[in-house]
């Protein structure tokens, strides 16, 4: 398990990984080029997501990234590991008919589909 150096990881923490069988790693203190998958996430919902709005309370952080999430990323984002489609459902190409929009997150981001 890789895991950072915060306090949470307690003794009681670290014995529990051990009787699951898992391997206790700590990263480096101030090395996050040690845990990529875990910054690339929080980098993109950064960038994409939370620089662009106020968070106004936990409840609204959590309705903004299911929102991001749900609705835009794992529906109307291009992924390349997927060749340029989304993981639910498989978009669509539609070359003709009347390109509509929908946006998400108050306009912060737009799915468009096309209608015959």
């Amino acid at each position: 398990m890789v895991r950072d150096n915060d306090k949470i990881f307690s003794g009681d923490f670290k014995t529990h990984i051990r009787n699951f069988g898992l391997e206790n790693t700590p990263t480096a203190s101030r090395s996050p080029w040690q845990n990529p998958i875990a910054e690339r996430v929080i980098g993109t919902l950064r960038r994409e997501c939370l620089d662009h709005m106020i968070i106004l309370n936990e409840k609204h952080f959590h309705s903004v990234l299911d929102g991001y999430i749900n609705e835009y990323y794992n529906i109307g984002g291009t992924h390349m590991s997927l060749e340029k489609d989304s993981p639910i459902p498989p978009r669509l190409v539609h070359v003709d008919g009347t390109t509509l929009t929908k946006p998400i997150l108050g306009g912060l981001h737009h799915l468009y589909s096309r209608v015959a």
